[in-house]
């Protein structure tokens, strides 16, 4: 993956230190990824409300996802200018409303001004390389590399994550040898926002073991 070549690539360039790899989401394909290429000097892993791979096909706990993918890459493919405008102009706090409607933003747990810039950032990225993104992370699987991990690993799920369900994270933290699983209950895929404290205090308890 080209994330994870990115990563590597930072890791040498400030000097090969050596590093904890932590991933949010997404982010727990690319450390998957980044370790299996260059495991030495790899202190420990963290993944965060992630999957090991084959993401839309247990997004919101179907593979609704991962069917409709291929007809809105072609749609955007055929009306790139059009995708782009729309994707661009839709209003941050109606994406948030959304959000919260669906049950994966919890208002009484998290400051809105806290979400906006991620959605702000997410209505800037390319609409197509977004969704081709989304389809190679779909398809992607780092179930083999599991059982060779050799490294420290914490595993954080939240009982309510719809992104990465729960048991997708139980299962990860299963095939791991000595994998650490935490899972917060209440806790959807933003939990690094709802629940700060609690988290900040796993991962300096998992952190101060090493």
């Amino acid at each position: 993956m080209a994330h994870a070549a990115d990563m590597n690539a930072v890791r040498e360039h400030l000097g090969d230190p050596e590093v904890v790899l932590l991933g949010h989401s997404l982010g727990t394909q690319v450390c998957l990824e980044a370790y299996r290429a260059r495991p030495e000097r790899v202190k420990a892993l963290v993944l965060l409300c992630g999957s090991f791979g084959r993401i839309t096909h247990t997004f919101k706990g179907s593979d609704m996802l991962s069917s409709v993918l291929p007809s809105v890459l072609d749609f955007s493919a055929r009306h790139p200018r059009l995708l782009r405008a729309l994707w661009a102009r839709v209003p941050v706090r109606a994406a948030i409303k959304i959000g919260v409607m669906m049950g994966d933003i919890d208002p009484t747990k998290v400051r809105v001004e806290d979400v906006e810039p991620y959605f702000r950032h997410a209505l800037h990225v390319d609409f197509q390389l977004f969704v081709r993104m989304l389809r190679e992370a779909g398809e992607h699987s780092a179930e083999d590399l599991l059982q060779q991990i050799r490294v420290p690993t914490l595993v954080v799920a939240g009982s309510k994550d719809t992104f990465t369900p729960p048991e997708v994270s139980v299962a990860m933290a299963d095939s791991i040898p000595g994998a650490r699983l935490f899972l917060i209950p209440g806790g959807s895929h933003i939990l690094p926002l709802e629940e700060r404290a609690q988290l900040g205090e796993v991962l300096r308890d998992f952190l101060n073991s090493l």
